[in-house]
């Protein structure tokens, strides 16, 4: 089920940094206060397939820090690099060095928090975006139960799966992590722009 970030593998790159701002980024997850963000380079962003993935990430000095994926970093970025939010950079290197070598692996953290689901501004029964906010894992797949089966949504950019004919929209929904894992939540209604609960989260790997 994984794109081009596969568990258990050590990947080499670069890590820069950039103002992260509120938080918000391409994954369009929207403002936070967490800090401790990247950007994924184009490439290993793969049309948003990384979005919400925790990241290890090793210095050459031996320091390292945990990272949640929420913004893509563009060309110049190179496949491997990391555009960390300053103040992650800054537990690993001194700002003015501006770019260090880095390593990087995939982690399923230890969490408490569950999956939430939000609907695009716009969505309705005849339209809608849907996003899966908080999993503990990379999401491979998001499917809405339409009539008797399942159909599986593509996947945008900008981190929503798009029912564009609006079958299955406030219909039951199936996640499936990177790992096959898959979570099934009822029906829940269409309301755009709301964090809905869920309950559920993938397990620790």
């Amino acid at each position: 089920m994984a794109g081009r970030i596969h568990p258990d593998t050590t990947y080499k790159g670069t890590a820069t940094f950039y103002d992260a701002g509120n938080g918000d980024g391409a994954c369009l997850y929207g403002p936070t206060d967490d800090v401790m963000t990247a950007a994924m380079n184009t490439t290993d962003y793969e049309t948003s397939k990384a979005c919400g993935a925790y990241v290890q990430v090793r210095a050459a000095t031996g320091a390292s820090i945990t990272v949640r994926i929420t913004n893509e970093c563009p060309a110049p970025c190179a496949p491997g690099q990391l555009d960390l939010s300053a103040q992650a950079f800054a537990k690993l290197a001194t700002p003015s060095t501006g770019q260090i070598p880095i390593t990087w692996t995939l982690l399923s953290p230890t969490t408490s928090d569950k999956i939430a689901i939000r609907y695009k501004t716009g969505s309705s029964r005849y339209w809608c975006g849907i996003q899966a906010v908080g999993h503990r894992n990379p999401l491979a797949r998001l499917e809405v139960r339409d009539g008797t089966t399942w159909r599986q949504l593509p996947r945008t950019e900008y981190n929503y799966f798009l029912s564009e004919q609006g079958g299955g929209c406030g219909g039951d929904i199936r996640l499936t992590d990177i790992y096959g894992e898959t979570l099934t939540v009822d029906g829940l209604a269409v309301r755009p722009d709301v964090l809905q609960p869920t309950g559920v989260q993938f397990g620790a790997r």
